[in-house]
């Protein structure tokens, strides 16, 4: 029941498709009613929840493919291809952005650790890989709607918006992908906070060995934990996060050398070798071949 509540808040709050603004910083509906292939996205720290239709993610070749019995929880920048492959004016897809935001969810994540045996302490890194789909439960299903139903009012979104939004922030940390996100957002995870650099700073130079030294490990450590949380070795992880930030940018209507510079390329014969490798396209064949919106989240 309160699943479809909030698959109504959301159809009378959305009159097109790509995402509309709440009023809360951070979250995000979304309709899609038109299906969209998979394409290069880079999903921030975040929650996607579907509750009508289907979405799919795809993290170096692991397809996630989910609807309103699970969402998605991604708590490190990651680059992704994602779409809406299925949905259509019969079977639109509705849906919730939530960004997650890293102080208040490093300050839960530390508060919950430290409330007496509540929750088994998590110890050593992070073990699954990039994102995860955790169940629906009703904690999660209640905040949210508690959430959303303050978009009636902008007094109730302006004094209770961040209450609620933490509360829903606590849902996912109790939920089933809790222990993963309160690894990544653990303020002793050196990979995740690595990752945050990496991810905001793509326009400047970077080494593994910068990464490595950041983390305060070795090379070898490094890349092996690297490649335990992400699938990917760090520079295979840094060339996917600057060429499908690219091809976003591209997609957005910047232009192919101005994509390359803002990524970090000093090279556009270098940006557009790898471009082609990795999307089968050139960058100018890839900006022409642009038909649908870009990737929502």
């Amino acid at each position: 029941m309160s699943k479809e509540r909030i698959k109504q808040l959301i159809e009378d709050r959305t009159d097109q498709d790509g995402l509309t603004e709440t009023g809360i910083n951070g979250v995000r509906l979304f309709r899609a009613t038109q299906a969209i292939p998979c394409v290069p996205a880079v999903y921030e720290p975040c929650v996607v929840a579907i509750v009508s239709g289907t979405k799919e993610a795809v993290l170096d070749g692991q397809r996630y493919v989910y609807d309103d019995s699970q969402y998605l929880c991604c708590p490190m920048s990651m680059p992704v291809k994602a779409g809406t492959p299925a949905a259509s004016s019969d079977n639109p897809l509705y849906g919730v952005f939530i960004s997650l935001d890293q102080r208040v969810m490093t300050e839960l994540a530390l508060e919950m650790e430290n409330a007496g045996g509540v929750l088994p302490v998590v110890k050593g890194g992070l073990r699954a890989h990039g994102i995860r789909l955790a169940q629906w439960d009703g904690a999660f299903t209640d905040a949210l709607l508690r959430l959303l139903q303050l978009g009636a009012s902008q007094t109730d979104m302006a004094v209770l918006g961040d209450a609620r939004l933490r509360e829903l922030y606590y849902a996912i940390l109790k939920g089933e992908a809790g222990i993963f996100a309160r690894q990544a957002f653990g303020v002793g995870n050196a990979i995740a906070r690595s990752i945050a650099h990496v991810s905001s700073h793509l326009k400047a130079p970077i080494s593994i060995d910068d990464m490595a030294t950041r983390a305060g490990m070795s090379r070898a450590v490094f890349h092996r934990k690297f490649k335990q949380v992400t699938t990917m070795a760090p520079i295979q992880f840094v060339k996917s996060m600057r060429l499908n930030n690219a091809a976003m940018k591209i997609a957005g209507g910047m232009t192919v050398n101005e994509a390359a510079m803002e990524v970090g390329y000093v090279s556009p014969s270098q940006f557009s070798r790898e471009f082609k490798r990795k999307y089968g396209q050139s960058p100018r064949q890839w900006s022409e071949a642009q038909q649908f919106p870009i990737e929502m989240g």
